[in-house]
């Protein structure tokens, strides 16, 4: 369902219900994609310019995503696969979705593209497994509370995610990204990346400020994991196989990230970036920089004593990094380590060692 919304608002007072009807979904005649990264499908589709759609904490979507998780399981599952993304916001201009609600998301809960000047006021999204057979496994992979991609001048305030993978995942060529209060209940985190994906497709990201963020690891039978308060990633520099699932050798920057004031929960590892997503043994060593990145005020505790993780490229290392007051709590009987490899320049980290060797606290 797609509206072309212009000089609209729209009040929605209930749940828009889609079918459960997998193999309908998996047919590529019933499949509508306007997301060019990873040949996503989409199921609503909002796009125009200067709207409202406002749900009032009493509509939004159902997308009967159980259905979709014990199908699979833990079975190989691929990006693409016909899971759609419940809420895409394509090619907009100045639109505003508040006080939205997703329940049981199949794949990701929204994805804003090729877009400018939107704003998420408000957004409740809820991938949680009732099926007993999986209890104490992640079989909600790829439920996102949201993944950003060419779109310029993003707001995400007040989100509550219950999900298993990315809270946030801010792609490439995204700029201009501002999110504050935002609460995520388990999965893998506030992800960038996968950066690099595409061969000699620039990924630029810039301009990105992440704040008042809690980490909350929930009960593990219904979702295992809380993996990172705020991690990096890229592919490596070789190219292996093709995107949806593959890919790799692309370029590009992520510069000028600021994310201050996470509360964690548990979370495995707080703060990490490397640069081998889905690598192999003897890939060449990813052509993609990060830099001018700044992490402010971590409290709380962790599952692990791996605090701080910086893997960078040696091919790109990485420059500017600043740490101010991370006092997260390890386990008893541990002392929070720190790894740096690949490091030109940053502050903060006594032990970081900047000659491309790993340093501990």
């Amino acid at each position: 369902m797609m509206w072309d919304l212009v000089e609209s608002r729209v009040e929605l007072q209930g749940y828009l219900n889609f079918t459960a009807d997998l193999p309908y979904w998996m047919k590529p005649e019933n499949t509508y994609r306007v997301i060019y990264i990873q040949s996503q499908a989409s199921w609503f589709v909002l796009t125009g310019r200067d709207f409202v759609v406002d749900a009032h904490n009493t509509g939004g979507i159902m997308g009967n995503g159980q259905y979709w998780w014990s199908w699979y399981g833990n079975g190989t599952r691929l990006d693409g696969d016909g899971r759609p993304v419940s809420l895409t916001v394509w090619r907009a201009l100045r639109a505003t979705i508040a006080n939205f609600r997703i329940e049981s998301q199949p794949f990701w809960s929204n994805a804003v593209v090729e877009s400018k000047d939107i704003v998420y006021d408000g957004m409740y999204c809820n991938a949680t497994n009732a099926d007993p057979l999986y209890f104490n496994q992640n079989i909600v992979w790829n439920t996102d509370g949201i993944d950003t991609y060419r779109s310029d001048n993003v707001s995400l305030l007040n989100w509550d995610i219950t999900l298993g993978d990315d809270c946030i995942a801010v792609k490439g060529n995204s700029t201009n990204v501002y999110a504050k209060n935002i609460t995520c209940h388990g999965g893998t985190g506030i992800a960038f990346g996968s950066l690099g994906q595409y061969h000699q497709l620039y990924d630029n990201v810039e301009n990105i400020t992440l704040e008042d963020v809690t980490m909350v690891r929930p009960d593990p039978a219904i979702q295992p994991y809380m993996e990172h308060g705020v991690y990096f990633k890229s592919w490596t520099g070789t190219v292996i196989g093709f995107p949806p699932d593959a890919g790799g050798g692309g370029p590009g920057t992520t510069t000028n990230v600021t994310a201050r004031n996470f509360r964690l929960d548990d979370v495995t590892y707080p703060i990490q970036l490397y640069q081998t997503n889905s690598g192999h043994p003897g890939d060449a060593p990813s052509q993609y920089r990060f830099g001018n990145l700044s992490f402010v005020n971590f409290t709380g505790t962790a599952s692990t004593d791996l605090v701080v993780d910086i893997e960078c490229s040696p091919a790109a290392p990485c420059g500017g990094l600043s740490f101010a007051d991370i006092n997260v709590t390890v386990p008893s009987g541990q002392s929070a380590q720190t790894n740096c490899y690949n490091v030109v320049s940053q502050e903060g980290l006594p032990a970081c060692n900047t000659d491309g060797l790993v340093a501990e606290n």
